[in-house]
């Protein structure tokens, strides 16, 4: 045993970077970014810190740096993993499949509209099987923060003179099936998902109204592209900027050229009248 050790200091740390010393990754700057931005579509943050927090974000660039930005939001402490998940190369945030599903049952199993309405969103559990049933009434069923109890899905939807409307990530595995009499069922949705996602069967049935299913972007992908546009726009305002003061320095430039030309004009011809 070493002397520091049995006198109670501290043993010689083992060799080789310690975690919060370690760079971080453009990934890692990004899944900070998300976090913020879900803490801010949940109110935990205001725009201003949002935007001071973001801006230390994408400046930090260790995870010691990245660490301290989200240790005060509750379920949303950054512990900056070191194992690298795979996500799509068209979307740098992605999701991570593993953590959507869970176990235990789905939160609702069905909806019921008749002259009035229902809404299953934001971060509510689908199981297995899922009935929505709609007369002179409508109802909404977003999957995009949704969690899956199974893996496998089956979405069934009736509507009698009613609509009913399925909304889905761009990620996820969707298959869209049924028929409408004096209405329809519209499918802007049935494709592949990314690795990993659960597959989703919507099966709809219209009676003079109609079943829709659609996809859109998630909340904090509709923020991070509002984010990289607002970017963009003061990118765009810096590279005019400093074009605008290029094209001043150059100004005063060939001012004071023609000034001092000017000048050695003059000298020149006082010279040449002394000689004279």
């Amino acid at each position: 045993m070493s002397d520091a050790a049995s006198s109670g200091g501290t043993p010689h740390e083992p060799a080789g970077p310690r975690l919060p010393d370690l760079r971080a990754s453009d990934a890692d700057r990004e899944r900070v970014a998300e976090q913020l931005r879900d803490a801010m579509a949940e109110g935990r943050l205001d725009m201003t810190e949002f935007e001071e927090r973001l801006d230390a974000t994408y400046k930090a660039r260790t995870y010691g740096e990245l660490e301290p930005i989200t240790s005060d939001l509750p379920s949303h402490g950054v512990k900056v993993d070191m194992v690298k998940r795979q996500v799509d190369d068209g979307d740098p945030v992605g999701v991570d499949w593993s953590r959507r599903m869970v176990d235990g049952g789905p939160t609702s199993t069905g909806g019921f509209a008749f002259w009035s309405g229902f809404s299953r969103k934001g971060g509510w559990t689908i199981g297995r099987q899922f009935t929505a049933f709609a007369m002179w009434g409508g109802g909404e069923i977003d999957l995009r923060e949704a969690y899956f109890a199974d893996r496998d899905v089956e979405i069934r939807c009736f509507t009698i003179m009613g609509g009913l409307q399925v909304v889905v990530p761009p990620e996820l595995n969707v298959t869209v099936k049924g028929f409408g009499i004096m209405g329809g069922v519209d499918d802007r949705a049935t494709g592949l998902g990314t690795s990993g996602s659960p597959r989703v069967v919507v099966k709809g049935y219209a009676l003079m109204g109609g079943v829709g299913v659609e996809r859109k972007l998630r909340r904090a992908e509709k923020l991070r592209l509002k984010e990289e546009r607002r970017l963009e726009r003061l990118e765009r305002r810096e590279e005019r900027r400093a074009a605008h003061w290029e094209r001043t320095e150059q100004h005063r430039l060939r001012h004071e050229e023609r000034h001092e030309l000017q000048m050695r004009r003059h000298r020149e011809r006082e010279d040449r009248g002394e000689r004279d």
